[in-house]
């Protein structure tokens, strides 16, 4: 090849190289940790709404087993289950006694972006702030409207200054423990679960809508790995 050839070469390919587009850059992996929706029943919905493998965990607040489930599932459930979108969770309330509805009302405060925040808070720091109330304490939970006896049982239970030390206002604390059609819509669902799905106790598990005979992350770990391998 003459050095006239190769220099031509050089230009056709240099030409034709001009306006030519770069292979587009892989789209980032979604971090389904962060796609929360709450659902009509007072339900929050966390990762791959898609994914194959669904689970539900019905929860009580004054649970000291939810408590302990969510201490030693974090994790693991959320690093390689919900993260890279094998799997969802839903978090279903099922309130258990009067101290239950305050506290549901309460980690449901707000839009879904705080929901994990509040429920792992309330969670993790229940041994200081669920006590036994007093007999008085308990009266007056009985006494006045709705919102009234919510606000007792909030400022007995200590819960302000928890939700407080999140960002939350007095103000609309107080707003969130009136919302009676709420706690009436997680009541009616917590009964369909009973009388319809057959749940019990807390925690309880469904697992691509089949109820689970186990009670704790020890026995429910293995049964999530076989699916998600």
């Amino acid at each position: 090849m003459t050095s006239l050839s190769r220099t031509f070469t050089l230009s056709v390919a240099a030409l034709l190289s001009i306006g030519a587009t770069k292979p587009a850059p892989p789209a980032p992996k979604a971090n389904w940790m962060i796609a929360v929706a709450a659902t009509p029943t007072g339900g929050h919905i966390i990762g791959n709404p898609d994914a194959g493998v669904k689970l539900v965990e019905y929860v009580s607040y004054t649970c000291s087993h939810c408590a302990e489930f969510e201490i030693e599932s974090k994790g693991e459930l959320t690093l390689g289950f919900i993260k890279p979108g094998k799997g969802a969770i839903e978090y279903r309330p099922f309130m258990r006694n009067i101290i239950d509805v305050a506290a549901t009302l309460l980690v449901n405060c707000g839009p879904p972006t705080k929901f994990q925040g509040n429920h792992s808070a309330v969670l993790r720091a229940q041994t200081k702030w669920l006590i036994d109330p007093s007999e008085a304490q308990q009266k007056r939970w009985n006494v006045g409207d709705f919102g009234t006896r919510m606000r007792f049982i909030a400022g007995d239970m200590k819960l302000y200054p928890l939700f407080e030390a999140r960002g939350y206002r007095r103000v609309d604390l107080d707003r969130c423990l009136a919302d009676q059609q709420l706690a009436q819509q997680i009541a009616d669902e917590n009964k369909t679960a009973t009388e319809v799905i057959g749940v019990t106790g807390t925690p309880s598990f469904l697992l691509n809508g089949a109820l689970l005979d186990v009670h704790g992350w020890a026995e429910l770990r293995p049964l999530l790995m076989a699916l998600t391998r």
